[in-house]
């Protein structure tokens, strides 16, 4: 049975009436869940789970959209939070954390020597972009990743697009993951035009052999920096990140989400020779040197090389990826993992071997009315996710399966959907490049 909504659907409602799409994040909001099934607030959390508005227990797969890398309610985390507190927040001048924990991230990150610190990772891309086109004295960028860097010159080749100045499409090239023919064909096609390659160094598709070692080179030849996104891999991956992880060199390298676990907190990274330009540069806001993300992020990275966080979530999420895949096989169910342990999603086909929005969505149905909340699209595990939480996930989808399988005939899932189809936040409008053959 689904589970009591009665307070989530009461706050939506009011939400309706004062917030824009409910709420500040896109895949946050209502619609992009099963409307109807999934719980809309969250009033708590602690460790891998979170407590809804109605007093529901969720064991919580997707971590904030990805920050939570150590849990929720991390006590380390809250203690250095709190420690800072007695000192203060914002002042008007710096504070010594800031020294700190730069000094911290050149000690961590492959060829970062110095740091500069924002509030998102759309803005510490942004900024890297800004600093890439000072550098080489031209406009253009190269793209490859999954976007979420919600500023003019990459929301403009997306479908929510509105307000962008249309000049930016001319800016903006796309290739696809493992495409280093497409990529060269930029290049061709903008001669002494790209200011930067930017990409992120996986999604969920493995790189071929040479693919970034390619993406390494174009750079080099064509006196272009290399920008790598790392607002996801970055702290899940590796310590050291993907850089360390894929054994690529980036000229300038972003990271977010992971680094802070919650905590709003971004930071660009570079060697000197790069980063110096920030001298000349107007990236600058007011809260970049808020001192208890700084205190809490630097608490989160030290119990990470402490405790060997991201081994654990290897471990863990490896068991949770290849027995769900096992699972599912046994059962005939066509709803596989991809990715990577640390980053993956759910693929669901149905008998043609055709995506299956409709699977999936009742798939996820019936896990979150066991209090088992995985989201449509990316999933991850936190250092708090345990042994016994992936083994009851892995018996409730082994119960799951053996239902859906008994009920549904002719690929009608939808018939047992008691909520809506997830909806689709964006869209990319600007197909990729190929080669010219």
């Amino acid at each position: 049975m689904p589970k009591n909504l009665t307070n989530s659907n009461k706050l939506q409602d009011r939400a309706s009436k004062v917030i824009p799409h409910l709420t500040g994040t896109f895949s946050r909001n209502a619609h992009s869940f099963v409307e109807g099934v999934f719980p809309v607030y969250v009033k708590s959390a602690n460790g891998s789970h979170f407590i809804d508005v109605d007093g529901n227990d969720y064991l919580d797969y997707l971590c904030g959209i990805g920050p939570i890398t150590l849990g929720y309610n991390y006590k380390a985390v809250n203690d250095a939070i709190i420690q800072q507190l007695k000192d203060g927040i914002l002042f008007s001048l710096p504070h010594p954390i800031e020294v700190e924990l730069s000094e911290l991230l050149t000690r961590t990150i492959p060829h970062a020597e110095m740091v500069k610190f924002e509030k998102s990772g759309s803005n510490v891309v942004t900024a890297a972009v800004r600093a890439a086109r000072y550098i080489t004295k031209r406009n253009k960028i190269a793209y490859c990743g999954s976007g979420g860097v919600w500023h003019d010159w990459w929301a403009a080749v997306v479908s929510r697009d509105g307000g962008v100045p249309e000049f930016n499409k001319d800016l903006i090239n796309i290739f696809e993951y493992n495409d280093s023919d497409g990529l060269e064909q930029i290049f061709v096609d903008n001669p002494n035009e790209i200011a930067a390659i930017v990409l992120e160094p996986t999604v969920f598709e493995k790189p071929n052999s040479d693919f970034l070692k390619n993406v390494r080179k174009i750079a080099d030849q064509n006196g272009s920096l290399l920008i790598l996104d790392e607002i996801v891999t970055g702290f899940r991956f590796d310590i050291g990140g993907a850089q360390k992880f894929f054994d690529i060199k980036g000229d300038l390298v972003c990271f977010g989400k992971g680094m802070g676990n919650g905590l709003p907190i971004a930071a660009l990274t570079g060697p000197s020779e790069f980063m110096k330009v920030f001298d000349d540069l107007w990236v600058s806001s007011t809260n970049n040197c808020e001192t208890l993300s700084m205190a809490g992020t630097k608490a989160v990275i030290n119990e990470m090389k402490e405790k060997n966080t991201i081994s654990h979530c290897w471990e863990t999420g490896s068991i949770l990826f290849n027995e769900w895949n096992k699972i599912t096989k046994e059962n005939n169910l066509n709803a596989k993992m991809t990715g990577y342990p640390v980053r993956m999603k759910i693929d669901c086909k149905n008998s043609k071997n055709e995506n299956s929005e409709s699977l999936k969505a009742l798939l996820l149905q019936e896990m979150v009315k066991k209090g088992i909340f995985f989201p449509p699209g990316q999933c991850f595990v936190s250092y708090s996710h345990s042994h016994d939480d992936i083994n009851m996930t892995l018996e409730t989808l082994n119960d799951i399966c053996k239902e859906i399988v008994s009920k549904v005939s002719n690929d009608n899932y939808q018939k047992f959907l008691e909520g809506n189809i997830p909806q689709t936040v964006w869209t990319m409008k600007m197909p990729p490049t190929k080669k010219i053959k």
